[in-house]
């Protein structure tokens, strides 16, 4: 037989061989966690196999003491409150989710995989077929807690100190502390163990508006909360005044602002007696904003187009302000004038003394070639008196 045909008959029997000989069966990476919920919250569940071929995921559900009865979970199910996330590729990964928790949202929840190619034949045990990770996920009634309304902090008058109040009238468990919070940061030193708390803002600023919560933790169950909003019209606290750029530069203004809820931000710019939104139809325009931060990015400068005033404004439902950036741009040739200026200074100061010298009269200069008469000096002047006497006594 031909060598090559030898050759080839080898590298098709691998190649048919190869699947069988690199199959790897499913196994977790990483299994569901069980977890304690409160009423109106939310959970995820994750599920990580490996195998070869990628093995397939399902989610499955139990309800508590009656394991032998699960029901396929579906995206979307339980009016939409369900939502299954899978995607497949070296290893599969799938995420299971439910919003909304109700108590007849406890059970087990399972995760299935398996890339066995007769997994779905109903004549299979799936019990073999398929490996299974579980989670049991308890949902307990939330408790109640009586919360202060929203306060909005008014810019025009003073501002009384501002008292936020939480009171937790029912619990499933006794509650361990409680503590206050502000956009999601715990506040220093307001942890209690009263069922009644409050936190007060001596003197309230835009700065302090904001989401607080109270907190209340327990030690058989999971934090509950409630929600205070504190709000406040956009106050501007920093921007440029002015900005100095050469044309064929880079230009960066920016704004940025205390208040909340967190504003919504636009920029325009001075065009004879209003201002237009920036068009940025030139591709040259780029806004970056970032809650209570925004900027505006105008590349390559154009000394004809570009300067003038811009202005940024912060809108939020509280009301809304604005703040001006001037914007100057310069020539090319606008390093050279320091030099310019002194090379002109030197150029007048040449140019007054060659008019100077060209306008000096004949009578000022001295001729190398002309005598010098010999100058009369005092006793010359003395002889004379002398023979004059000697001429008057005779």
């Amino acid at each position: 037989m031909h060598p090559n045909a030898v050759m080839l008959a080898v590298v098709l029997l691998w190649n048919l061989m190869l699947p069988f000989i690199s199959a790897q069966n499913a196994g977790f990476v990483k299994s569901p966690m069980s977890e304690t919920k409160l009423t109106g919250d939310t959970f995820e569940l994750y599920c990580d196999v490996v195998g070869n071929p990628t093995p397939e995921i399902q989610w499955w559900y139990a309800e508590i003491n009656r394991a032998d009865s699960f029901k396929q979970l579906w995206d979307g199910a339980r009016k939409r409150r369900v939502s299954i996330n899978t995607a497949y590729g070296a290893n599969g990964v799938s995420v299971l989710g439910i919003k909304r928790l109700t108590l007849e949202d406890s059970g087990t929840y399972e995760c299935r995989a398996s890339n066995d190619p007769k997994r779905n034949d109903l004549r299979q045990n799936p019990a073999i077929t398929w490996i299974r990770a579980q989670a049991t996920i308890s949902v307990l009634q939330k408790p109640k807690i009586n919360a202060s309304d929203q306060t909005i902090l008014s810019a025009e008058t003073p501002v009384k100190k501002v008292t936020l109040l939480c009171n937790l009238t029912t619990a499933h468990t006794p509650h361990k502390e409680s503590f206050w919070v502000k956009n999601g940061q715990e506040i220093t030193n307001t942890r209690t163990e009263q069922r009644n708390t409050a936190y007060r803002i001596t003197k309230p600023r835009a700065d302090d508006s904001g989401e607080y919560m109270c907190v209340y933790t327990f030690d058989m169950a999971p934090n509950a909360n409630a929600t205070i909003e504190v709000k406040a019209k956009p106050a501007i606290t920093g921007h440029k005044r002015s900005e100095n750029k050469n044309e064929g530069e880079n230009a960066m203004l920016y704004c940025k602002s205390v208040g909340y809820p967190h504003p919504t931000w636009t920029w325009c710019k001075m065009d004879g007696t209003s201002y237009t939104d920036i068009d940025n139809s030139t591709g040259r325009f780029f806004i970056t904003i970032r809650d209570n931060y925004t900027e505006l990015n105008i590349l390559n400068l154009d000394i004809n187009v570009d300067a003038g005033v811009y202005q940024c404004n912060a809108t939020s439902v509280i009301g809304n302000t604005a703040e001006t950036t001037i914007l100057r741009v310069r020539s090319h040739l606008a390093p050279l004038w320091p030099f310019l200026g002194v090379l002109a200074e030197i150029i007048i100061l040449v140019v007054i003394i060659v008019v100077y010298e060209k306008r000096k009269s004949p009578d000022d200069i001295i001729e190398d070639d002309e005598p010098v008469a010999p100058m009369k000096t005092n006793s010359t002047n003395n002889h004379k008196d002398k023979n004059i006497r000697q001429r008057n006594t005779k």
